[in-house]
C-alpha cells in the first residue's frame, strides 16, 4: 500500500471511531446530582418528606409529607443542629450546626449525612440561593457569612456582615440578600452580584429568622421583643410591624378555607401560633390556634392547607389543618427540635 492511501485510511478510521465514542458518550451521559454523576437509571423520584432539626440530639427526623408517618433520623455527624435548608429537588438537605461551626450535606436518597464543611465560629442559618447553586450560612460567632458551591461543597467566599447574623433569605428575583444581625438589630441588605451591604434597616431587638411572601415582601421576627416585622422588596424599608407577644420565632403562610394567604407566627411564650392579615401597614389577628409547649420551627404544604409545627419543649411536631385549627397528627422527633422544612 502506497504511503498516501494508508494515510487516508488511517484518517477514515479515526474519524469512524471518533463518530462511534462521541455517540456512546452521548448515551450514556450520567444525570449530574450535587457533587456526585450518577446513571440515569439509579435517579430516584422522591415524595414530598418533612424534615426536622433536633438540636439537642444532633440529628435530622424524617416524616412522609402525606401519611405523616416517622420514616428515619439522619445523624448529622456534627453538633448542635439548627437550621436546614432543602434543594428544590428535594435530593439534598443543608444543616447547619452551631456547636462545630459546619455545615452537613445530606443526601435525601440514602438518609446519610456525605459532607461536613467547616464554614466558621457558631453557624447558625443556612440558605440555597435562587437556583440552588449557592448555600449561603450566617456565622454568628465571626460575624460573616460563607458561600458554599453546592457542586463541589467549596467554600468560595466571605461576606463581613452585622453582628451577629442569625436570620438569611433571598428576594424573589435572587439579586439580594437579607441578614438579620441580633447584635445590631437591624437587617442588613446585601447586593449579591458584589456581595457588599448596600442598606442596614433598624428592626428591633434580637431579629431572627425570616422569610419572604408571595409578594416578594420580607417578613422576620424579634425573638427578644414582642413583634414581628415587614420588609418592602423594592425600597428595602420598614412598612410594618405588629405585636404578636413575647418570643416570636418564626412565620410560615397559608390559607385558612378561601382566606389568606395568612402569615402564621409561632410565639412561644402562647403556646399558639397566630394567623396575620392585610396589609403590611395595617395587620390584624385573623386567626389564634393552640398547640403545645414551646413552638418554634413552623412550615406549611405547597397548598397552603397544612401547618407542621415544631416544639422544641415538647419534642415533637404537630399537624394542623388550617380551615379547621385542628392538630390532625402529632409525630414524635428528637430533643429540641428547632427547624422544620417541607420538600416539593
Amino acid at each position: 500500500m502506497r504511503p498516501s492511501s494508508y494515510h487516508r485510511l488511517h484518517s477514515l478510521l479515526i474519524a469512524s471511531l471518533a463518530m462511534t465514542f462521541a455517540g456512546c458518550a452521548d448515551s450514556l451521559q450520567p444525570a449530574k446530582i450535587g457533587s456526585y454523576a450518577l446513571k440515569q437509571d439509579t435517579v430516584q423520584s422522591i415524595p414530598p418528606r418533612i424534615y426536622v432539626a433536633n438540636e439537642s440530639t444532633n440529628d435530622v427526623s424524617v416524616i412522609d409529607a402525606t401519611s405523616f408517618q416517622p420514616i428515619g433520623t439522619i445523624p448529622s455527624l456534627n453538633h448542635s443542629t439548627h437550621d436546614l435548608a432543602v434543594s428544590r429537588d428535594g435530593r439534598r438537605l443543608y444543616a447547619s450546626n452551631l456547636a462545630s461551626g459546619r455545615v452537613s450535606v445530606i443526601d435525601t436518597v440514602k438518609r446519610e449525612t456525605i459532607a461536613s464543611i467547616y464554614t466558621g465560629e457558631r453557624c447558625h442559618v443556612v440558605a440555597l440561593s435562587n437556583d440552588d447553586s449557592q448555600l449561603w450560612v450566617a456565622n454568628i460567632g465571626e460575624n460573616t457569612i460563607s458561600i458554599i458551591d453546592t457542586k463541589t461543597f467549596r467554600i468560595l467566599g466571605t461576606i463581613p456582615v452585622g453582628k451577629g447574623p442569625t436570620g438569611l433569605t433571598f428576594s424573589h428575583d435572587g439579586r439580594f440578600a437579607f441578614v438579620s444581625g441580633q447584635g445590631d438589630k437591624t437587617v442588613g441588605v446585601v447586593d449579591t452580584a458584589s456581595h457588599q451591604i448596600v442598606k442596614s434597616i433598624p428592626v428591633g431587638a434580637n431579629p431572627h429568622f425570616m422569610v419572604v411572601s408571595r409578594d416578594g415582601h420580607v417578613w422576620g421576627v424579634n425573638t427578644g421583643q414582642n413583634d414581628i416585622y415587614v420588609l418592602d422588596p423594592e425600597t428595602h424599608e420598614k412598612v410594618g410591624s405588629f405585636v404578636v407577644g413575647d418570643k416570636p420565632q418564626q412565620i410560615a403562610f397559608a390559607y385558612k378555607g378561601t382566606a389568606g394567604p395568612l402569615a402564621y407566627v409561632t410565639v412561644g411564650s402562647l403556646n399558639k401560633v397566630i394567623g396575620l392579615a392585610g396589609d403590611p401597614k395595617e395587620l390584624k389577628i385573623v386567626d389564634e390556634i393552640a398547640v403545645g409547649e414551646g413552638p418554634n420551627g413552623i412550615w406549611s404544604n405547597q397548598e397552603g392547607t397544612r401547618l407542621f409545627v415544631a416544639h422544641d419543649k415538647g419534642n415533637e411536631i404537630r399537624v394542623i389543618d388550617t380551615g379547621t385549627g385542628q392538630t390532625i397528627a402529632t409525630v414524635p422527633v428528637g430533643r429540641k427540635p428547632i427547624r422544620v422544612v417541607v420538600s416539593r
